[in-house]
Parts: structure tokens; sequence; C-alpha cells
């Protein structure tokens, strides 16, 4: 019984040892495994500094700056209206008259008053001369010859009145006719013919559509780079498109123009700048009152460091890239973000040049993970080629 006991122990000893070998031999695979894994394939660029082509795109409430609300100079009956609501008006185009009739007839009162003063002017002149030749001859005194003087001075003024009077009744006579101080197109008359006018009197409304000034706001940050820029370019490389909000991608609602004036103050309610475009608008395709979104193009960033936005991913410390370190395995890098250009986004610190950096879609990546370099399409040098 002793000897059969002891095979049996000897059996169960074999038994747990190989058991014990077994889950050593499983504990120990996935170790191995992870020290064996094979590179991950991955778009990799070395970086370098190069110049960068951005649009910025802003949103405004259309509106004619150069606008204008015709108003009566003169009180009167408003006679003629020489147009019709809607047309389009030429800048010196007569638009109404406001009874000419009865301010040509103080033109007239005003000239005649101006024909007695001057007559009146001779006759003072001439007892100037008579008196002082009798004051030579002792026949007058001192005194009736400057009261002489006196009197041609007076009509001399009255003369300078009445020439001042005649021109104010000219001035008048000539806003009896009101004409358009700008080209563009004319809204509903707010008078109708018949009525009197005074002065004041709101007449139409003229809307110049062609060629169309845009006003709208910059972000201060924006206006300063584009302010350096201009002490590098010229302002007529800088380009400008208008598209309406709701249809920017339709070509046939779209305007092409350039950036005429970057304003030098700064809005402090919003820390925005004005600037202002101007936009060839035929046949009045786009109205004041709209919404629409101004583009302006060929803005640049210099010697600037980019990767692909989808290169950049969340970390723990923030924004954050791939590159390549001398064992070509993945190591994080946290960056500080600049503007968005297209496809690239700006890094403004984090990265130097000469770094190779994990440019397609790093999911999947890790820290640590080898990496296979693939040849890529380098969109950063693309991108600069474009500009």
């Amino acid at each position: 019984m002793k000897t059969s006991l002891s095979k049996g122990r000897v059996l169960i000893l074999a038994l747990m040892t190989l058991l014990l070998s077994a889950c050593g031999d499983d504990t120990a695979q996935p170790a191995d495994g992870a020290r064996s894994l094979p590179p991950v394939e991955a778009e990799v660029v070395t970086l370098s500094r190069q110049d960068i082509a951005l649009d910025k795109t802003y949103s405004s409430l259309l509106r004619s700056d150069n606008e204008v609300t015709l108003v009566a100079r003169v009180t009167g009956t408003l006679e003629t209206r020489q147009f019709e609501q809607g047309d389009q008006i030429s800048k010196g185009q007569v638009l109404y008259t406001i009874e000419p009739e009865q301010y040509q007839a103080h033109v007239q009162e005003r000239e005649a008053d101006l024909q007695s003063a001057k007559a009146e002017l001779a006759r003072a002149g001439r007892d100037a001369v008579r008196y002082e030749s009798l004051l030579k001859r002792n026949s007058v005194s001192r005194q009736q010859y400057d009261q002489a003087l006196a009197e041609q001075q007076v009509a001399r003024a009255r003369v300078a009145q009445a020439e001042a009077a005649l021109a104010s009744a000219r001035i008048d006579l000539n806003y009896t006719q009101v004409t358009a101080p700008v080209s563009g197109r004319a809204g509903l008359s707010r008078v109708n013919l018949g009525n009197l006018v005074r002065e004041g009197t709101e007449l139409v409304t003229i809307t110049p559509l062609d060629p169309l000034e845009v006003r709208f706001q910059m972000p201060l940050k924006d206006a300063l780079e584009l302010r350096n820029q201009l002490q590098l370019d010229d302002i007529n490389r800088i380009h400008a498109s208008l598209a309406l909000g709701e249809t920017a991608d339709d070509t046939a609602t779209r305007l092409q123009g350039s950036l005429d004036f970057l304003d030098v103050r700064v809005d402090q309610r919003t820390s925005t700048v004005q600037a202002s475009a101007t936009f060839a608008n035929p046949n009045a395709k786009v109205l004041p009152g709209q919404f629409v979104r101004v583009s302006i193009e060929g803005l640049k960033r210099y010697n600037v460091i980019a990767v692909p936005e989808i290169a950049v991913t969340q970390g723990l410390m923030g924004p954050q890239v791939f590159v390549i370190d001398a064992d070509s395995k993945a190591r994080a890098r946290t960056v500080k973000l600049g503007e968005v250009a297209g496809e690239l986004q700006i890094i403004l610190d984090g990265l130097e040049p000469g770094e190779s950096v994990i440019t397609g879609d790093p999911a999947g990546i890790k820290p640590g993970t080898p990496i296979k370099p693939r040849a890529a399409v380098d969109a950063v040098e693309q991108e600069g080629d474009s500009a």
C-alpha cells in the first residue's frame, strides 16, 4: 500500500509541475509579443518653413455707403417729376422742379435792387468829387465834404448788400431744380406732384449699386497681420470676393472686387477694425440690406511651419502632434496652434524645421509606437506652391 501511495504522490507532483509550466508559458507570451510588434506604416514629412496662403471670410450686412436722400432746399409747389420710380439715375440729372417762376421773380427783383444801388453809388461818387472841388475853393465846409464821403461809403455798402441778395436769390432759383448728386437707383418718390414742400422735406432716395462699397469689421489680430503684410506687398495684390450668405457656393451671386481701405482706429467695444472693399455689381445682382460674406484673398503668412489639420490631436497637455524620434518611434509633442489655412494648421510653437512629423490620421498610434514612414503627398509644400 505504501508503494501505491508513493506512486500516486509522484504522479500528482508531476501533473502540478506540468500545470505550473503551462501557466508560466502563457504569462510570458504577451510580453514577448509586445516586444516584437511590427512597425505601423504612416505618412511622414520633414518640416520646413515656408509661405502659406490663406483666405479670411467676414460677415456683413450690406449697405450702400454712398446712398443719398434728397430733400427740398426751398419752399414751393412740386411741379414736375422727371424720372420714373426705380429708374437708374445719372449724376447731375434733373429730378424735380419746385415752382421756379416764383424764385425767378425774386432774382429779377434783386437785380433791380442792385441797379438802383449802383445808380445811388454813382450819384454819391459825383457828389464827393464836386464837394472836394468846392472845398478847395472854400465854397463848402469840411463837414459837408466829410458827409459826402460818408454817403458814398454807404452807397457802396448798399451795392455790396444788393449783390449778396442777388446771389442768394440765384442760389434759391437753382434749388428749384433738384438734381441727383450721385448715380444710382431711384427709390419711391415720397411726395406727389402738386403738394407743397418746405425746406427739409424728403423727396427721394438714390442708392448707388455699381460699384458697390462694402464696409465690414475685421478682428484686431487679422487687421494687424494684414497691416504687416501690406508693408511687404502692394495692396493691389489683395483681392476680395462677395457672396450671399445663403448661396456662398453659387458663382452667379459672387462679386469680385478689391480691398481699398483699412482703418487705423480700433473699435473698443468690439475690438475690431473697419475695412472697406469695392465690388463691381452689374445688373444689381446684390442689393443693400442683404447679409453677405466678404472673403479676402491673397493673404499670406510668411516663414511659418504648418502641418495637415488632421495630424493635430488633443492630448492631456493640449493640442499635440506625433514626431518621429531617432529610434523611428512616435513621440507626442504639445504644440501651440495658429491659424487654419485650408487643410493646413499653422504651428506657432512646439515644432522645428527638420523634424519628421506624422501627417496622416494618427488613429491607433500611441507614444512609443514603431513607425514605418510611407511616401506621402506633401500637403504643406503643395499649399505653398499654390500660393
